[in-house]
This record gives structure tokens, C-alpha cells and sequence, in this order.
């Protein structure tokens, strides 16, 4: 990895906030994400599963995690296997934790190698009453494939078919959407590298550079800062393209009179960051641009100060889009006859923001947490409203990262620019 160790502490604390939720009896089995192949001898970059990696802090394939509370040995109850490393290995694809690494690192005292999970789960399972299998159920997720937690499933209720089995992810759902000081530090460091990235484009955008170098500046300033590259796929749009919600080609020429919407973050650490910026590509806003832009920068702000603990991401939803229609009438895209013929569950200004304004944000960048569950303390929402108006050609969508706090917002993107009149002065400068 490139990035700073993080303290085990954060891990040690997840398992035991973990602990806590299992029923008395139980046995928790956690698996890393496979390594994917591409054709022939190709596989692409390898990605921890987000829950492996919340619980431990090991970023290496073929590792498991067991969790146990009540096992009669207390040596037993929490075991992290590891892949063992051989020369060849060494040689071929380079270090491999150790034991000795991979305790200071999760902060788990019992380590074994991973072709003795098979006998030690035997010797689990013979105590155990109830077990909990993990298992992606965001409600976007898209699984085409079998992961090592589908297979570990199918494993254990074939060969011990008579013990009572539990989701997780519901547990894990819980527990992630609450984000703790160690990891908001993670995070806030990914929003910093995102700073710096964008502060190197805007004095590098001029009419004729392509999209895909742009794309290269952010990657250069990211990399160069420790960071693991692009948390998503980078989003860099200009003109009609911006019109496109993922938009993801990257291949067109910045022409003089678009305006650019960037929507990028950095990751660090396996923590994200997610940042939506529109500038004009000639460092100076048309009057309707700026109208367009400052309707966006009002929404957002009004949404900002929505996210406070007890509301809800549905009704905030409903709120959120109040202020976008009136906006939008403000701006002549929308008049009343169109409000009044609005369909239910189809509001006219679906027609210029087609997506949701918040989403969670933390290990995985649409991270895991129950949409129904009212806001707390502590969880951390993307904000990022836009408005996309094709016959023009312009699409403008701003994004900040914020933390819920008991007394209004940390906004951890605040040092990023975003008023026209910075951004301008900035590229201009």
C-alpha cells in the first residue's frame, strides 16, 4: 500500500462494536474479494472487500476473518488467516505480510495461514449454535459473479447443514454507516488530496486540452500524494457531455464556451473521497452559466443544512427537490403549468436533476448504510445536486463531503473552491 499505516486500534474497535451485535453463540466468517481475471493471463487490479478491511485493516487477497465471542478459548476467538508466502511468490509478485505485519497492523494475536481454515472451522463449528455469513447487499448492487463469501455460504450450509445461519450485512450496515474519528481522518485526507488535484487542474484547463489529460493532472497530483488513485472512475465532461450522469469516455477536446463538470475524488487508504466541480473551460462564466451555477450552489447549500440528525434520507429527498423546482422556475426551465401536470412520483424537475442529492460515503463510495434509518451523528453524506439542460449543452453538478455533527455540518471539501469568482480568479491568475 501507499498509504500511511493506519492505527489497529480503529480495526480492534470495529470488531468488538461488532461483537457486541452477534447473539450469544455465534460465529461471524468474513472473506477478501477474489482476484478477478480480464482474458488470457490478465487479472485486474486486486480491491479488500470493504467489510474484511473495516474489520482487520489487511489489504491482501486469500485472507479470512473469524469472530467468535464466546468461544471457550479466548486464543480462538478472533483468528485471522493469511495466505503464506513462498519464494516464488516473493519473486513474482513481491512481500506478503507476515504474521508479526499483519498483528501490528489489524491488532488480532492469532494468526494462521490459510490452508488451516478447513480443520480450525471444523473445530469452530463444533461450538458454534448460530452463524453469520456475509454476503453485498447494497441495494445498487449489480453481483453477476460468485464471490468467496457466495462460496463460503453454499460451503458451510452443505457440509453443516443443521446449524442456524444469520446475514451479517445488516449488522455490518449498521455498524459502517457510523463513521468514528480515525476513520473521518481517513476520509479528510482523501478530501485534501482531492484539493490539491483540483487546484493543479484549474490552472492547467484552457481551451483545446482534451478530457483525458485532465483526467492525467488529478491521477499525477493523487499518486504523488499517496493516494490509491481514482476512488471511482473519473468524470470529466465538458460541454454536452456533462449531460451525461456517468459519463466516463474522457476522450473529447474542451472547447472555448463549455463549461467543464469534473466529478472525481481521491482514495486513500481504502477511504474515498467524492467531489463534483464545474468551471468554464475559458476561466470566465457566461451570464447564463453563472445563473445556472449559482441556482446549483443555492440547492446545495439549502440541502446542506438538512442533514442534521433525526431527518431522513426520503424526506430529504422530497425537501431537497421543493428547492430544485423552485430554482429551476426561477431559471425558465419550469413554469406552473408544468408543476400543476406533474405526475405523481414524476415531478417536473426530474426533467433537469435526475438523481438523488446524498448518498453515504466511506469505504465503498456509495458506502453501505439502511436508507430508512434516520440521520445520526457521525455518518458522512456526499451533497450534490446539478442541473443538466441538454438543448443548451450545459450541465453543472457541485459536490461537497460532509460529516454530520450534533451541532450542524463539517464539511470536510470547505477549502475547495467553488464560488464563481474564486474559481475564475484562480484560473485567470
Amino acid at each position: 500500500m501507499k498509504y500511511h499505516p493506519i492505527p489497529s486500534e480503529l480495526f480492534k474497535g470495529n470488531r468488538d462494536n461488532l461483537a457486541s451485535l452477534l447473539e450469544p453463540g455465534s460465529l461471524a466468517i468474513f472473506h477478501s474479494n477474489d482476484i478477478m481475471p480480464t482474458s488470457a493471463d490478465g487479472t485486474m487490479p486486486f480491491i479488500q472487500d470493504a467489510d474484511l478491511y473495516y474489520l482487520t485493516g489487511i489489504d491482501q487477497e486469500e485472507t479470512i476473518l473469524t469472530v467468535f465471542p464466546d468461544f471457550p478459548d479466548p486464543k480462538m476467538r478472533v483468528i485471522l488467516f493469511l495466505k503464506q508466502t513462498n519464494e516464488h511468490i516473493a519473486i513474482w509478485e513481491g512481500h506478503k505480510y507476515t504474521k508479526e505485519e499483519a498483528a501490528q497492523a489489524s491488532g488480532i494475536s492469532t494468526i494462521l495461514w490459510t490452508d488451516q481454515f478447513t480443520q480450525t472451522l471444523n473445530t469452530l463449528m463444533a461450538e458454534a449454535e448460530k452463524v453469520y455469513l456475509n454476503s453485498n447487499e447494497h441495494i445498487r448492487a449489480v453481483v453477476e459473479v460468485e464471490t468467496r463469501n457466495a462460496r463460503m455460504a453454499r460451503h458451510c450450509q452443505q457440509q453443516y447443514p443443521l446449524h442456524q445461519y444469520q446475514k451479517v450485512a445488516p449488522l455490518m450496515h449498521q455498524l459502517r454507516a457510523i463513521k468514528s474519528s480515525h476513520e473521518i481522518d481517513q476520509i479528510n485526507t482523501a478530501c485534501k488530496i482531492t484539493e490539491q488535484g483540483f487546484r493543479r487542474v484549474l490552472e492547467f484547463v484552457k481551451p483545446g486540452v482534451y478530457e483525458f489529460e485532465i483526467e492525467a493532472e488529478y491521477l499525477h497530483e493523487f499518486l504523488s500524494n499517496r493516494s490509491d488513485g481514482f476512488a471511482y472512475e473519473p468524470i470529466i465532461a465538458s460541454g454536452a457531455n456533462a449531460c451525461v450522469l456517468h459519463y466516463v469516455d474522457n476522450n473529447q477536446q474542451c472547447n472555448d464556451g463549455d463549461v467543464l463538470l469534473m466529478d472525481v475524488g481521491a482514495g486513500y487508504a481504502r477511504y474515498n473521497a467524492d467531489m463534483t466541480r464545474s468551471i468554464p473551460v475559458n476561466g470566465k462564466f457566461s451570464d447564463r452559466q453563472r445563473d445556472v451555477y449559482n441556482a446549483v450552489l443555492r440547492v446545495m447549500r439549502a440541502a446542506m443544512e438538512m442533514l442534521v440528525p433525526g431527518n431522513s434520507i426520503g424526506e430529504y429527498h422530497k425537501q431537497v427537490g421543493l428547492i430544485m423546482q423552485s430554482e429551476l422556475v426561477g431559471l425558465g426551465l419550469l413554469d406552473q403549468t408544468d408543476i400543476k401536470n406533474q405526475k405523481p412520483g414524476n415531478p417536473a424537475y426530474k426533467k433537469y436533476f435526475m438523481h438523488g442529492t446524498s448518498h453515504h460515503l466511506g469505504l465503498n463510495v456509495h458506502d453501505v448504510g439502511n436508507i430508512y434509518r434516520p440521520f445520526e451523528t457521525g455518518m458522512v453524506f456526499t451533497v450534490e445536486p446539478g442541473i443538466y439542460i441538454r438543448e443548451e449543452n450545459l450541465g453543472i453538478r457541485l459536490e461537497n463531503n460532509v460529516v454530520i455533527q450534533e451541532n450542524g455540518l463539517l464539511d470536510l471539501m470547505k477549502n475547495i473552491p467553488i464560488e464563481t469568482e474564486e474559481i475564475e480568479e484562480l484560473m485567470n491568475s
